[in-house]
């Protein structure tokens, strides 16, 4: 099925792109979630008419996670979990326990954005996250995990 993107799109295409994808991955992801229209002849021409309005509330979204990144980039975020003696959690540290302590300090993220290619983190230490604010923007931050008795 042929679509026309109504906003960047990870390793797919950009605002504008009519590419084509599977049938499914259009009807069940992209037009439900407003990512993508039919590449039909009347919304290639409604889409020209609005591209302009596009394009500005895109650049708008990049300019806010830009400045959102800009704040997040290096901070440090501490969890205190109940941990054995050899270092080891009882339990684990999700993207849900990193965004309610970015939520305590002040920082508005969603769950989906925060990035954990190791997975869950299971031993005391600090450990490098990343936080995906935008497709663009990613910020870096370190969660200390403090381990309690």
């Amino acid at each position: 099925m042929q679509v026309i993107l109504m906003e960047k799109v990870v390793n797919l295409g950009a605002l504008g792109d009519v590419v084509k994808v599977k049938d499914g991955y259009a009807r069940n992801f992209l037009i439900p979630q407003g990512k993508a229209k039919r590449a039909t002849e009347s919304n290639l021409k409604v889409f020209e008419a609005k591209r302009a309005e596009l394009e500005k509330a895109q650049a708008e979204q990049l300019a806010q996670a830009q400045e959102r990144g800009a704040r997040l980039e290096g901070l440090m975020v501490q969890i205190t979990q109940k941990a054995g003696v050899d270092g080891r959690l009882f339990g684990s540290v999700t993207n849900y326990d990193i965004v309610e302590a970015l939520q305590k300090q002040g920082f508005e993220v969603e769950r989906s954005q925060v990035r954990m290619p190791a997975g869950p983190i299971k031993q005391i230490g600090d450990t490098p996250i990343t936080v995906a604010l935008h497709t663009d923007v990613v910020a870096n931050i370190t969660v200390s995990v403090l381990g309690e008795a």
